[in-house]
């Protein structure tokens, strides 16, 4: 019987990713993951065998790695940033059920929050909340319920997939449920590309943020209470005495 090992490649760039997750791509038989993801690893493991399924395939991509893993290969299913953050680490428990074949390993990988907070400074040196804008999978009224919350207890807030071609305007509406408990002036920065070709960031406050063009390769951070811009930077302070 082989193994599965779900790998958290990162941003997506080797210089981000664990030394773990490396040894376990160099060992592995096959590599398969969101063409995406895939792409991001081929070239620096140019001697395995890559399968790859489109956006809204992951259950056939867990499977497929499961059975290639029944097969006696070991298998690495490739996440961008963690493997368990919005990662396919839970799907392939999920579908393996309650059987111990295959083995799976999990490998964590730096997820977008850590990435784009480097980027931007320091923006969640305090309590924080990360919130996915994809009704995809969880329903808009479950999604408006947590930003509320959060909002209301004046978390740092990060949020993971503002838009795409079929919902451009979640971030706006997401904007005006903040705006409800927060000022327009609240400090908020945006990332894209972390730590890939095109890479940027950029800071502005939640007013802004609402008409802010992002897409799917975008991470949005919103400040708290104590953020602020310090040497243009995103800083939250956590708060030490006499500083």
């Amino acid at each position: 019987m082989g193994k599965l090992i779900v790998v958290g490649i990162g941003p997506g760039n080797y210089e981000n990713m664990t030394i773990k997750a490396d040894r376990a791509l160099r060992l592995c038989d096959v590599i398969i993951g969101y063409h995406v993801y895939v792409d991001l690893v081929r070239e620096r493991y140019p001697d395995k065998e890559f399968l790859t399924t489109p956006m809204t395939q992951e259950m056939e991509r867990c499977r497929m790695a499961l059975d290639l893993a029944k097969q006696g290969k070991t298998v690495a299913m490739v996440c961008s940033g963690d493997s368990g953050i919005y990662g396919m680490a839970a799907l392939i428990y999920e579908l393996r059920g309650e059987c111990s074949a295959p083995g799976i390993e999990v490998i964590p990988g730096l997820t977008a929050a850590c990435s784009g907070a480097a980027l931007l400074g320091a923006p969640l040196t305090h309590d924080f909340a990360v919130v996915s804008l994809s009704d995809r999978l969880t329903a808009w009224e479950k999604i408006e319920k947590r930003l509320e919350a959060a909002a209301a207890a004046d978390l740092s807030i990060v949020l993971y997939n503002p838009a795409s071609h079929g919902r451009p305007d979640h971030l706006r509406r997401a904007c005006d449920i903040l705006l409800r408990h927060l000022p327009e002036d609240r400090l908020c920065g945006v990332t894209r590309n972390i730590g890939r070709e095109g890479e940027n960031k950029r800071m502005l406050s939640l007013g802004e943020l609402r008409s802010e063009k992002v897409d799917m390769f975008c991470t949005v951070f919103i400040g708290n209470d104590m953020t602020r811009e310090i040497a243009q930077k995103m800083v939250t302070p956590r708060g030490y005495r006499d500083v």
